[in-house]
């Protein structure tokens, strides 16, 4: 599931030999420029920035407290590491002091949350953030929440918000911003601005920016765009593999539709041939309109982390035959860009007696700002979740005109809203929006979703493009759900009936869920609104002026998705690869699966443990957790290690490979070289091959015009040309795709793709042998650059570190504000596509860029046995000793007991706060 909310404000470059324009946005961050400046003004005042303006906004965690409108007497009940449990006789009472409380901890993180949700981020920060603003109001997530609220959510759901909310805005009331958080001192160096009440909707908005960064395929979908510009069409299908059923087992292998009752059955036999819906005749001229693109979108708001193949999570459970306790054990680690403090926040929900009245006793991973357990158990069933990677979003191609849009040859009128940004420190911005059949008009918001439709060559020119298309776009989030329906309903879910049924209002993002109860079932659910496409597969943006293309009107019927309910094998591995094989299965839930490699490594793992008749026990859980093995490595090194190299440096390099265990551990000088080698593979073999558009930000290369046939080695056709991607969300970006890509050429050692030009430097290569030895001996240089010429001191860690910068003010800035509100950096194994999975972008380098970001081992039944961390710490207060304080533990697999019973947490407390009315 999804981090950061934090953007830059890019810097400038040069692309194809000429300037280009200075970006507004790096990917996952927003810029406070002005905010960095009123901190170091604030620093120059030493008297201002005293111990007691710090201390201000730290939570009071002892004694009594009054909270307006309890009906009773709450106690808060915090651990060492400041983990608040909450004990309450009532729900509106419990959810009322789960809002105080996160408001104690959080608020700062909330806020900047919630204006980026509404697009109101220039209220806070001022003009630097209208572009980012108007993307969001365009997108209208705020808009839908409140459409939420208002038609769909239940009562009880909108009772449960009202609560919080009332809590959030009882520890605000009579609080100036320095009393909330320090950065609010800050902010009123240069601004104005005072928190506002908090509302319910806010908190909904929230699963919105869930969804945008859990929303599938459609960087792909633009990616393959982009590629028509250099590859043809066999290319880019060498680029996106098959996913290979036949190595990476799917989440479910048995089970089908029922001929007889037309829903899931996990005993059902499938029928063979069903398949999925593939591209018709009119797509395939489409992707002919769009061979032209070559210059179109670098990035959209990844508000949550960079979005790419890479991104996902890991989750299983085996069933208690298979286990030491008799019971089952549910494993669970959502992998989401790194942010300070960490997107989750760690506690539990207990009514004092569970009854009609209060009807929870949960605990587990919460969001500030939302009130529930996401992620967790309760006293009777465990869930966890990952990303299913549904494709829910398309992108239409639209005819525009002033007057409206074309469809089935007809304009029709667009549907227009006013929306007005207002501007610390300025005027305010009124932008309007315009919205088609197939959802909003963005590229009236993106420069670079309006090249999109700008480049898109047209036989009949469309007057509001010139030359070319509008791009709408089409996503499910878009339209009201019950998602925080289904977050309650989890939380109180008692079996795998009530389970499933929460799971239906789970809508987006669309996740796996997995399940595990005290009675020693366990089961997985697939849930979410996913489209059924008319035609066309959603790969490739689709023509949005005729009918033949679009969604239906009902998406797939939740009792067709697939589940599993105690499978014969005893255990059940979701980490983001196909659910079911597509041949097996009626409907498309997407092209753009992860390729499976973490999946079966887990599957391996457990299966090993278990055809070796032993049990699985809770440490066994958390040692895979921490698993580094190197699949790509597995295949690579035993060719690397046949190639012939003369040159006595690269050898001595090349030596650290022998007999390594492919283990990607921090001390491994092995893994750091192999590592270097694999990133040099890609770039000669892949990456320099890519359009501009897709590699890095800066990076220069001689290249032969887009759609050139002549030779590559005819230096005076090349031309200059430079990357406009950011580094962590350029291509090729190493992730299990790319191990695919590469294993379907390994016996192909003559293939085009080895054959590197001459555009870095004077050697090209010819075949397979040649590219590798070249990559090595770049890895040697690279690294003797990087690490020095001393084998013996590299590591892989030093290379892969990991350092947390606080969301708002350590992105930017002078030094001296980021060593006080940053921490690290921490030296990392693991790696890509690695169960233990600290992410890096090898277009960009071996920084981590995203992370197991909590992980969870939990021992159904026996619930004061389960284990638990997180990223960061519990607070959001810089200068708490709870802001990092399970960092370290993190770094090194540890995990915390988690208390849940009460005699547990009564051992575990060290501060007791009391609320009263």
């Amino acid at each position: 599931m999804p981090a950061n909310t934090t953007a830059s404000s890019g810097s400038t470059g040069t692309a194809g030999g000429g300037p280009r324009k200075k970006k507004k946005g790096r990917r996952a961050r927003l810029i406070l420029i002005v905010l960095v400046l009123a901190l170091v003004a604030g620093v120059g005042y030493g008297t201002y920035w005293s111990v007691s303006t710090v201390r201000a906004s730290y939570p009071q965690t002892t004694g009594t407290a009054r909270l307006a409108g309890l009906d009773s007497n709450v106690e808060v009940k915090r651990d060492s590491y400041g983990i608040p449990q909450i004990y309450a006789d009532s729900d509106a009472d419990l959810f009322r002091a789960q809002g105080f409380v996160q408001a104690q901890d959080r608020f700062w993180e909330m806020d900047v949350r919630r204006h980026m949700t509404a697009g109101r981020l220039s209220e806070m920060f001022g003009s630097g953030q209208v572009e980012t603003d108007s993307f969001l109001r365009t997108l209208g997530w705020r808009k839908v929440a409140q459409e939420e609220y208002d038609t769909v959510l239940s009562d009880e759901t909108k009772k449960n918000l009202q609560s919080y909310a009332d809590g959030v805005n009882a520890y605000l009331k009579d609080r100036d911003g320095a009393d909330i958080s320090v950065e609010y001192a800050a902010l009123g160096f240069t601004n104005d601005y005072k928190p506002t009440e908090w509302t319910p909707v806010d908190s909904v908005a929230w699963l919105k920016a869930m969804a945008w960064d859990l929303r599938g395929n459609m960087q792909d979908e633009i990616d393959r765009s982009l590629m028509t510009s250099r590859l043809d069409a066999d290319q880019i299908e060498d680029l996106y593999p098959a996913y290979p059923y036949d190595k990476h087992k799917p989440i479910v292998s048995e089970g089908g539709i029922s001929p007889a009752t037309g829903k899931f059955d996990p005993q059902a036999t499938p029928s063979d041939g069903i398949g999925s819906s593939t591209a018709e005749g009119a797509t395939q001229g489409l992707t002919a309109q769009l061979g032209a693109l070559s210059d179109t979108l670098d990035e959209i708001p990844a508000l949550l982390g960079p979005n790419g193949t890479g991104i996902g999570s890991n989750s299983w459970v085996v069933a208690g035959k298979y286990t030491t306790t008799g019971k089952p054990l549910l494993a669970n680690d959502p992998h989401l860009a790194p942010q300070l403090p960490s997107l989750w926040y760690q506690m539990g929900l207990h009514c004092r007696a569970v009854s009609a009245t209060c009807k929870y006793d949960t605990a587990g991973y919460t969001f500030s700002g939302m009130p529930g357990v996401i992620i967790g158990h309760n006293q009777d069933v465990a869930w966890g979740f990952t990303n299913l990677g549904a494709d829910v979003t398309d992108l239409f191609l639209e005819k525009v005109s002033g007057d409206g849009y074309l469809y089935d040859g007809k304009v029709k009128p667009f549907t227009v809203r006013e929306e007005t940004i207002k501007v610390a420190g300025g005027k305010s911005r009124h932008i309007t929006v315009r919205e088609t059949n197939n959802g909003p008009l963005v590229s009236d918001r993106s420069s670079e979703l309006e090249k999109v439709g700008q480049k898109a060559p047209v036989s009949n020119a469309a007057p509001d493009r010139a030359d070319g298309y509008g791009v709408a776009l089409k996503w499910t989030a878009l339209e009201p759900g019950k998602s925080m329906d289904a977050v309650f309903e989890l939380n109180r879910a008692k079996d795998f009936t009530t389970f499933r049924a929460a799971a239906e209002h789970f809508e987006v993002p669309s996740q796996n869920l997995i399940y595990a109860d005290t009675k020693g079932n366990i089961g997985y659910q697939a849930p979410g609104r996913i489209p059924v496409r008319t035609s066309g597969d959603g790969t490739m943006p689709s023509p949005g002026w005729s009918s033949a293309y679009g969604w239906k009107k009902d998406p797939i019927p939740f009792d067709e998705l697939p589940y599993e309910y105690n499978p014969k094998r005893g255990y059940i591995v979701t980490a983001n690869q196909a659910v079911i094989d597509e041949d097996k299965y009626p409907y498309l839930l997407t092209k753009d699966w992860g390729y499976g490699s973490r999946s079966q490594r887990i599957n391996d793992l457990v299966e090993s443990k278990i055809k070796g008749g032993g049990k699985i026990s809770t440490e066994d859980m958390q040692k895979m957790q921490m698993d580094n093995t190197s699949e790509i490595a597995a295949l690579l090194v035993p060719e690397l290690m046949k190639i012939n190299i003369s040159d006595k440096d690269v050898r001595e390099a090349q030596k650290l490979l022998e007999g390594w265990d492919y283990t990607q551990e921090a001390d491994s000088a092995a893994a750091a070289y192999f590592n270097a080698v694999w990133r040099n593979i890609l770039t000669l073999a892949f990456g320099d091959k890519l359009p501009k558009e897709m590699r890095v930000e800066g990076e220069c290369l001689n290249v032969p015009p887009a759609k050139s046939s002549g030779p590559l080695d005819e230096q005076d056709k090349l031309v200059r040309e430079c990357g406009q991607r950011d580094a962590d969300s350029a291509q090729p970006d190493g992730g299990d795709r790319w191990y695919q890509v590469v294993a379907n050429l390994m016996d192909k050692p003559d293939s085009d793709w080895w054959k590197s030009p001459a555009n870095r430097k004077d050697k090209a290569t010819e075949n397979r042998e040649e590219l590798f030895a070249r990559a090595m001996e770049d890895a040697r240089w690279e690294l003797t650059a990087k690490l020095g010429k001393d084998i013996t001191t590299w590591n892989w860690g030093r290379l892969h570190q990991l350092t947390l910068k606080n969301q708002t003010l350590g992105t930017e800035g002078p030094g001296l504000l980021q060593r006080v509100l940053n921490r690290g950096p921490w030296d990392l194994g693991g790696g890509e596509a690695a169960v233990n999975a600290t992410g890096w972008n090898a277009a960009g380098g071996y920084e981590v860029v995203w992370v197991p970001s909590m992980r969870m081992v939990v021992n159904v039944g026996d619930w004061d046995k389960s284990r638990w961390i997180n990223l960061t710490g519990a607070s959001g207060h810089a200068f708490s000793a709870h802001y990092t304080d399970q960092t370290d533990k993190w770094v090194n697999g540890e995990l915390l007991d988690w208390a849940f019973g009460t005699n547990a947490v009564s051992s575990a407390t060290t501060d007791t706060l009391t609320l009263k009315p």
